[in-house]
């Protein structure tokens, strides 16, 4: 049976058991009445993560708390029991039994939350940050997935009228920390990616688009080499350890691109023993891996999480919800300022020099934004480049 048709069933049972138990039911501002803060209850559940993983829970979370302190409206987040999307969605209906009008989901795990839930809570707002049409059509079909979104009418999979997706276009941010990696003197590059899911993908092949082009503008596109690889996994452990200190200890690699949640940890670990650097990812990560050592983050490519969470709430309050419900938008750059786009690198943090200064910096995404440099976010096929690729695939 579809699984719509399901949730339509389910729905009026959810409805009188939270009722009934005092949940959502009970509490005032449903998801039509939400035109402003006094109607606003805002919740945020993690991933496979938590609240201090310096990434995408962290950044929405406190964006979430501090918009929601600035405009008095209570807010909550829930920590599923377990990395499953059967635990997500127990923790999305504890949210909603806890009176949440406005439920925040970060990353694309929460795919199968979108397609369970937003039909058995029609009056909950659901803001799903970095979940694409191809990750509601794989939980949505299941079996038999093409893995081709584009077979597929995704509006059959959940409910549009209380949904708002966005992706963001990371092959962007990736391509602006190649560039900037090589412009400030790094020749022998690496990638090491979490999961090879297709956001991972289009950072990593964002990242030697980048490289490529930097290389070419030097003339160096026969010095400048990437090893690429992920991990199998978002975090780090001692087998992926050792292999980065085959990297930065045996083959000489000086920066290495940790792109995957935690797995970072295991690029610092290893890059610390020989002087190496590490350049992180979705959020200013210089924080957590500097904590390994000082100075060790070159940059972080970053995704707009918090300008998105602060756009749609104030929009949700300002009863401009129809503006975004029912989209997916893929977000990427919006203006030739670089702290007003969607995909950017830290202003603060970055490790200018003079061969790579802010300015400089502002000139790439000038050329970026005006179309002058363009940048594939095909991942059907690694980028040709002119400099040298290796792709080992997965470690695990």
């Amino acid at each position: 049976m579809n699984k719509r048709i399901v949730a339509a069933l389910l729905a009026g049972v959810m409805a009188f058991s939270l009722t009934a138990c005092g949940g959502s039911g009970d509490k005032k501002g449903s998801t039509s009445d939400a035109g402003d803060s006094a109607d606003m209850k805002i919740a945020m559940v993690t991933d496979s993560g938590d609240i201090t993983d310096q990434s995408f829970n962290q950044t929405t979370y406190e964006t979430c708390k501090a918009w929601s302190a600035d405009n008095d409206v209570e807010f909550n987040y829930y920590k599923p029991e377990s990395d499953s999307d059967e635990a997500r969605n127990a923790s999305v209906d504890q949210a909603v039994a806890d009176g949440a009008n406005v439920v925040v989901l970060p990353g694309y795990m929460f795919a199968a939350a979108i397609v369970d839930q937003s039909d058995i809570y029609p009056d909950v707002k659901f803001v799903a940050l970095d979940v694409s049409a191809g990750d509601i059509c794989e939980k949505g079909v299941g079996e038999g997935y093409t893995y081709n979104p584009d077979d597929y009418e995704v509006s059959e999979y959940y409910n549009t009228d209380n949904v708002y997706c966005c992706t963001y276009q990371e092959e962007i941010s990736g391509f602006m920390a190649g560039y900037a990696a090589v412009k400030l003197g790094y020749k022998h590059l690496g990638f090491l990616g979490g999961m090879s899911v297709p956001a991972v993908t289009r950072f990593g092949y964002g990242y030697v688009q980048g490289a490529d082009k930097a290389a070419e503008e030097l003339g160096i596109t026969d010095q400048v080499a990437v090893e690429y690889v992920c991990g199998g996994q978002f975090y780090g452990d001692a087998d992926i350890t050792a292999y980065m200190d085959t990297w930065y200890g045996g083959k000489g690699v000086e920066a290495v691109f940790a792109c995957g949640g935690g797995i970072y940890t295991s690029a610092a670990e290893a890059a610390v023993k020989t002087g190496g650097k590490v350049i992180g990812v979705d959020s200013d990560q210089s924080g957590i891996i500097n904590s390994f050592e000082d100075g060790l983050t070159i940059t972080s490519a970053m995704k707009g999480l918090s300008t998105t969470v602060d756009t749609v709430l104030t929009a949700i309050k300002g009863g401009e919800w129809d503006k975004y419900v029912g989209k997916i938008d893929n977000l990427g750059l919006v203006s030739e300022n670089p702290d007003e786009n969607f995909v950017q690198l830290p202003m603060e943090t970055t490790q200018w020099d003079d061969a790579f200064t802010q300015d400089d910096y502002k000139e790439l995404v000038k050329k970026l934004y005006d179309g002058e440099y363009e940048v594939s976010g095909d991942i059907s096929a690694m980028p040709k480049t002119a400099i040298t690729v290796n792709d080992y695939g997965s470690i695990k």
